[in-house]
């Protein structure tokens, strides 16, 4: 190295060295670690006096050992070298058998270490035995995730979650099937190729979206993750790879338009409980699945005597405090006492409620892509944010655990930027 000094900056010298100094400590470690030794089982004699031979792997302190299927006379073991001592026949037969295990553990050794980069004296011991380790599959991986996650819902197979888990290992199974003709994989097979390919078949053989399509690549490295803290799986082909989504903007109402729905009047019954089941939302910030979970024991009066819905959302059981206002007061005091089995709104399946919302949009002469969930949007952008609510008020009311979940919800539009600006120009004119 004292050659190339003149060619090499100072760090590099130094950089260099410490490679140098690495490599050095890996030799030795590989060196210190592991451990091949050969010894006679004497408690172990035969009544011919022969004891079997025992060959013991040791690496990192762990032993692991294995019968030769030799045996010799305890007399004729040479201890210090751990071999036959003697020059006749069955020594040379036994000491060469013994330096033929030898190479081949070694050799077991090395190709486990390169392979997966750390190795167990078990694992040599199986790798010269002949008991492969049948690596766990992509598949097996999957299986033992989601029944894991079907325990933390009590059961619950009809949970959302664990249905697209599922949905995402049938997908992963179709396109094994497609690409690779094979229904399974060893998970050590997984590359970044492999994803990528996943995402393409996603998008293109299922009419999935980037977005759509990345929350399968989502879903498929939990399961990676899942796997490597099983400590069965130490690569990642999830190391180098990143999930992107794109940023798109999500269709929300305006006051006017929430208005419009609210004031329209309905012919169909149908329509009518459908309306008030998103105009609620909309007032509410609430999903779906909360509204259909709400029942009586949620609506209370809180310390400053007015009533709150105090709940726990569905998805991730966060607790939701909101406050009532009129509207979805008076939603309430519509269906009081007016539903079977205690309900307090009327409950219509999530499927039929998007399918009557695209018809309520259209008579109501609202040009967007209308489903439950835009509720959501509209009240944490027209309802809370458009009037002065702060974000930190508006994540709290949605049940977020993370703010910047509540930005893709609420967003600043240009009104009311407009009117933030308006103020700042009457305060700086007081100023003057």
């Amino acid at each position: 190295m004292a050659n190339l000094c003149p060619y090499l900056s100072t760090l590099q010298i130094s950089h260099l060295q410490s490679i140098k100094l690495i490599l050095q400590q890996k030799n030795e470690i590989m060196r210190t670690t592991f451990k091949l030794l050969f010894f006679v089982k004497r408690n172990a004699a035969k009544k011919n006096g022969n004891a079997p031979i025992i060959a013991r792997i040791t690496i990192d302190q762990i032993v692991s050992q294995f019968n030769t299927q030799m045996e010799i006379n305890p007399a004729n073991w040479n201890v210090s070298t751990g071999k036959a001592s003697g020059r006749n026949a069955e020594a040379a037969s036994i000491n060469s058998m013994l330096d033929s295990i030898r190479s081949t553990v070694h050799q077991h050794y090395h190709a486990l270490l390169e392979q997966d980069g750390y190795v167990t004296s078990e694992r040599v011991k199986n790798a010269f035995l002949g008991k492969i380790e049948r690596g766990k599959t992509l598949i097996e991986f999957f299986e033992m995730h989601n029944e894991q996650y079907l325990q933390k819902v009590k059961m619950n197979t009809t949970d959302k979650t664990y249905s697209r888990y599922e949905l995402t290992k049938k997908r992963l199974i179709e396109f094994m099937k497609f690409k690779y003709s094979v229904s399974d994989m060893l998970i050590k097979e997984i590359n970044v190729v492999f994803i990528d390919n996943f995402l393409l078949y996603i998008k293109n053989h299922h009419g999935c979206s980037h977005n759509t399509a990345m929350k399968f690549i989502q879903r498929f490295r939990t399961i990676i993750n899942f796997a490597k803290n099983t400590g069965l799986v130490t690569a990642d082909p999830f190391g180098n790879y990143r999930v992107k989504f794109e940023q798109t903007d999500r269709d929300y109402l305006t006051m006017e338009e929430i208005t419009t729905i609210y004031n329209k009047k309905f012919a169909s019954k149908r329509l009518e409980q459908v309306r008030d089941l998103f105009v609620f939302s909309c007032y509410t910030a609430l999903s779906y699945i909360d509204v259909c979970e709400l029942t009586q024991e949620n609506i209370r009066t809180a310390f400053d005597g007015n009533l709150w819905i105090m709940t726990k959302r569905h998805k991730t059981n966060v607790a939701s405090n909101i406050r009532l206002l009129d509207v979805p007061k008076a939603i309430l005091e519509k269906y009081k006492d007016q539903l079977p089995n205690g309900m307090i709104l009327p409950i219509i399946s999530n499927q039929k409620v998007n399918e009557y919302l695209k018809e309520i949009a259209s008579i109501c002469s609202i040009n967007k892509s209308l489903t439950f969930h835009v509720a959501r949007h509209s009240c944490a952008t027209s309802v809370l944010i458009a009037n002065g609510v702060p974000i930190e008020t508006v994540s709290k009311i949605l049940g977020h655990t993370n703010i910047r979940t509540t930005q893709i919800y609420a967003r600043i539009t240009d009104v009311k930027v407009s009117n933030d600006m308006e103020l700042l120009v009457q305060k700086l004119d007081l100023v003057k």
